[in-house]
């Protein structure tokens, strides 16, 4: 079962953001040092957006010319408190339910794998199709990896073949979201939010 960390160069899932026309872009700064390549190629964008059921919230995202490295994240105007979020997914029309996801966020598909949060974690507004979508991603590298182990790389074969029947209806699957900073959702009446009981460090 993949435990995949979030946030890599080829994966732009705030683009989805950039494209919607409820969001505006209130600031860009460009010419910036790029923590990566140090060249002054950085261009940041901080947007603000009204999500329908969710509320208002902020888009922040990086992204450098030079090298390609794009970072971004979302956060609500108001403060929410840590939540976990469950989704049962039983049909092709759950698809489309929207999901935000903060950089903070943990994504679990139960007996399938998880999405967890890293340095380079980016935050996003997508849907279920394109959670799946992410984690089919993650797992086709591992199937295409000659150096991984033999029964890892059938595992992950399986894997796909699982989510793609999910995607196409048929068969169920349980979505999770947990985040401690509170800036995710499930945006659908057929999820089940609760508090997120966050670890105390010692």
């Amino acid at each position: 079962m993949p435990k995949v960390k979030d946030g890599k160069k080829e994966s732009k899932d705030s683009s989805e953001q950039k494209k919607s026309p409820a969001a505006a872009p209130e600031e860009v700064i460009a010419g910036e040092h790029c923590p990566f390549c140090n060249n002054k190629t950085l261009t940041l964008m901080d947007t603000k957006k009204e999500i329908p059921y969710f509320g208002s919230c902020f888009l922040f995202s990086m992204d450098c010319s030079s090298c390609g490295y794009h970072k971004a994240d979302i956060e609500l105007e108001q403060q929410h408190d840590p939540c976990k979020y469950t989704l049962d997914i039983d049909s092709e029309k759950d698809m489309s339910i929207r999901v935000v996801k903060s950089s903070f966020a943990t994504i679990k598909l139960p007996h399938i794998g998880d999405i967890t949060p890293g340095a380079s974690s980016n935050g996003y507004v997508t849907n279920v199709e394109g959670i799946l979508q992410r984690m089919i991603k993650q797992t086709e590298q591992i199937r295409d990896n000659e150096e991984e182990d033999e029964e890892n790389r059938k595992k992950a074969k399986n894997i796909i073949k699982k989510l793609h029947r999910v995607i196409w209806g048929q068969e169920k699957q349980k979505l999770i979201i947990e985040d401690p900073t509170g800036n995710s959702a499930i945006i659908s009446e057929k999820a089940i939010l609760e508090k997120l009981k966050v670890k105390k460090e010692e």
